[in-house]
């Protein structure tokens, strides 16, 4: 069922679009894990996510930013609506949603729990942090976690009695794991005494829940230097037997541009019991089950933002009488609205091609997790760093754009653009920097098992430009062919200095591509359909292949050069 008034929060008819015209969804439900769903399932979980979202996120979202968390030095306090809409969200059994039955969960595919969520990251994404964190944290301990450690840490999540929380970073060592310090000594009785500083953990202390999950990683005493000797600890805020206090204490909450409902602790473990995961010396392994879906879920949150501030600038846009067209000589004719503005439909345009072709891109990964195959598992391994990267840089110029259309009012905290921007520009940075994501791209991902990823994901873009109008479907090919030279040419020394040295311009390049086909994808599924809906979509597949794609160009021949001005620069002569 749609919705019959038009959301500012996200597209619901866009969703359909990609979920059912373009993915495929209900082919899912072919296979045994999701036999029992059908399109009648799938929109029901969307009907009561918009649902929940508009109703019980959405209101609080500029009150939690106005009134962001504090502490007393005992305890953190956050507005009453925040815990509400939590146990509103637990309610829904979207927590577990994608889980085995076995564990309580619904076995719904990644692809329309992904689409679901999308709703209330886009209503009120700090709060929507608390269950996107608590879901990551229990599904790395289902497929890695012991049956009892299910059972005590797991299962109070999935009821929405407990949340989780991911700790990696420390003040000294920020996202360089391999510099972690955390002490883990083992006590005796089977569980390690955990003792150290993290920084900058989110949902890291609250009163929300009964008890927080927090998943540590620390090195074992005599464990090798670097990231091999990173083991993963359960270490809980309050042991549940006895509810009393973990040694695990809040030093106290960092103040954030954006994401203020969300609370960023600084956290001491003294003396902390923690609960080993697995086996000694696989934390960090272990950990990237987590990391990669909260990178999947910061991209799709970037999506979200940037979506949101799309549909708030189209609609001022439409509403909004300034100005006269610039062939209108009349000074007393009626001022028009702003959308007849020339420069204002380009920024909307450019908007709806991020938003919608992030979106588009966040599910089609979704979509490889449903149908987990050597090839599709491969391919995610590529994507994933552009999952996360691409939307955090270009679905926030979406919230830029939405605050130049709104003028001087967007620069106001009394239209909500100028948070939905504030907001999204931390996706820029946490779970791993955009810088961080480029190194994996060029570095691991397109080398890997000889190069066989980036062929594999060229292969799929082709694929689908044969299937494109010629005019749009040339100019991807040979962008195509240009990524693979460059890739080659890079590499071909086998020197990672010089060929990393300018990764952010290659993730970038291939960022722009992979959204390109994106959008042929998009055309080609909307076929030959009539409508102002298909229409926007072939004229947003235009605009992205003609005004887009040739960005990559500049990046690509910067790449080609060899430029190594940032590896040979003397810091002395920055100032």
């Amino acid at each position: 069922m749609v919705m019959a008034e038009v959301s500012k929060v996200l597209s619901r008819r866009d969703l359909e679009f990609l979920l059912y015209e373009w993915l495929d969804v209900e082919a899912l439900t072919s296979h045994e894990r999701f036999a029992d769903h059908s399109r009648e399932t799938f929109d029901a979980f969307l009907d009561v996510s918009q649902r929940i979202a508009e109703r019980d996120f959405a209101p609080h979202n500029r009150t939690a930013d106005l009134r962001e968390p504090t502490f007393d030095g005992d305890k953190v306090e956050t507005i009453p609506e925040v815990a509400r809409a939590l146990r509103v969200f637990a309610e829904s059994g979207l927590i577990a949603a994608t889980m085995d039955a076995e564990h309580g969960g619904l076995q719904l595919p990644h692809v329309v729990q992904r689409a679901c969520f999308l709703w209330f990251q886009a209503a009120n994404t700090a709060t929507s942090a608390y269950p996107m964190l608590t879901s990551a944290n229990a599904h790395l301990l289902v497929k890695y976690g012991s049956a009892e450690q299910i059972r005590r840490f797991v299962q109070p999540m999935i009821e929405g009695r407990y949340t989780g929380t991911m700790c990696l970073s420390e003040p000294q060592a920020g996202s360089s794991l391999s510099d972690v310090t955390t002490r883990a000594t083992p006590a005796g009785d089977g569980t390690h005494r955990i003792t150290g500083g993290k920084m900058w953990i989110s949902a890291g202390d609250h009163e929300l829940s009964e008890n927080i999950v927090h998943l540590v990683l620390a090195r074992v005493a005599g464990a090798p230097a670097g990231v091999k000797g990173l083991s993963l600890f359960i270490v809980p805020k309050l042991i549940p037997e006895t509810g009393e206090r973990n040694g695990v204490t809040l030093a106290g909450l960092n103040h954030k541009m954006g994401f203020r409902g969300t609370t960023n602790a600084v956290l001491a473990f003294d003396d902390a019991t923690g609960h080993l995961v697995g086996e000694a010396g696989r934390g960090l392994q272990y950990m990237f089950h987590m990391m990669n879906e909260a990178r999947i879920g910061v991209g799709a949150g970037a999506v979200a933002l940037g979506y949101t501030g799309y549909l708030h600038a189209l609609a001022y846009a439409k509403e909004r009488e300034q100005g006269r067209p610039v062939t209108g000589k009349d000074p007393a004719a009626p001022p028009v609205p702003i959308i007849r503005h020339p420069d204002v439909r380009r920024m909307l345009v450019a908007s709806k091609s991020y938003v919608e072709g992030g979106l588009a891109l966040v599910l089609y990964a979704a979509r490889l997790l449903d149908q987990p195959s050597e090839e599709n598992d491969l391919l995610l391994d590529v994507l994933t760093p552009i999952v996360k990267a691409w939307p955090s840089q270009w679905c926030r110029l979406a919230d830029d754009h939405a605050i130049q259309i709104h003028g001087g009012y967007g620069y106001t905290r009394e239209y909500p653009v100028e948070q939905f921007y504030r907001d999204n520009r931390l996706n820029s940075i946490h779970e791993g920097t955009d810088g961080i994501q480029a190194l994996d791209l060029l570095g691991r991902k397109v080398t890997m098992r000889g190069g066989a990823g980036l062929e594999l994901l060229l292969d799929r873009i082709r694929a689908t430009a044969d299937r494109a109008p010629k005019d749009l479907a040339d100019p991807v090919h040979r962008a195509c062919d240009r990524l693979a030279r460059t890739t080659a040419m890079l590499w071909a020394a086998g020197d990672a200095g010089p060929a990393l040295a300018n990764a952010s311009a290659y993730l970038d390049a291939a960022g722009h591509l992979v959204i390109a086909w994106m959008w042929l994808e998009q055309l080609v599924a909307s076929g030959d359909r009539e409508g102002d809906f298909y229409q926007g979509k072939r004229l947003t597949a235009h605009y992205f292949v003609a005004h887009e794609l040739p960005r990559i160009g500049p990046l690509l021949d910067l790449l080609d050069s060899g430029d190594t001005l940032f590896l040979d620069l003397n810091e002395a002569w920055l100032g």
